[in-house]
């Protein structure tokens, strides 16, 4: 099966914007591509989402990886796609949404915890996997189940996830995060937003030697 690969990045960083309004995405998102963010997620439990990543998607560089999160069925891919989503983000694995996001060319990261869900994942074609939540899981819990895995697949940790936690990912080879609530927050500034993103880079670029 084909698998679309997980594009190049400086930071392979996700910012998770839960609960974004569009009228804050310019500013929002803006914010987090200028301090060096290159893939941002909207999950869709957030007002008007489609709308907010539409916005975000004709703003952002072509560098960008702009999509959506929790996303459970076919028709939310369908509808991504058509407001140019190229990032599908889903808390489950459904192999039938993942193989409709692959197909349209969106880069897959459905969410995972047991080596059962990550192979199924695996084999139904997605980019990545996205452990969550990571927290509970720990470095030493996504190491053991990555040990069975095609060593093609990108792993990123999510959930409960912060810059206080890379160093201890990097000693496994981690080195990509979902990261919500550490970057925003709803009713957080743009300048609120390019402060805590700023501070994420300087500390991956600590830890990673970026």
């Amino acid at each position: 099966m084909n698998r679309i690969p997980f594009p190049p990045m400086t930071y392979p960083l996700i910012a998770i914007l839960r609960g974004l309004k569009p009228a804050e995405t310019e500013g929002v998102v803006g914010a987090l591509i200028d301090a060096g963010f290159t893939a941002i997620e909207i999950p869709l439990n957030s007002p008007d989402p489609f709308r907010s990543i539409e916005i975000a998607a004709k703003m952002a560089p072509k560098n960008c990886l702009i999509g959506a999160g929790t996303v459970l069925t076919t028709d939310q891919v369908e509808q991504l796609d058509a407001v140019g989503g190229r990032l599908m983000v889903s808390p489950n694995v459904e192999p039938a949404v993942i193989s409709l996001a692959g197909a349209k060319g969106m880069v897959t990261m459905p969410g995972v915890f047991t080596p059962t869900e990550a192979l199924a994942a695996a084999r139904a074609g997605a980019t990545g996997l996205k452990f969550f939540p990571a927290s509970v899981l720990g470095p030493s819990g996504i190491n053991a189940i990555r040990a069975v895995l095609p060593p093609d697949l990108e792993i990123a940790a999510v959930g409960g996830v912060s810059e206080e936690n890379f160093a201890a990912y990097a000693k496994i080879g981690i080195r990509s995060f979902g990261l919500g609530s550490s970057l925003y927050k709803p009713g957080m500034t743009a300048a609120d937003v390019t402060a805590r993103a700023r501070a994420t880079i300087k500390a991956y670029d600590r830890v990673y030697g970026v």
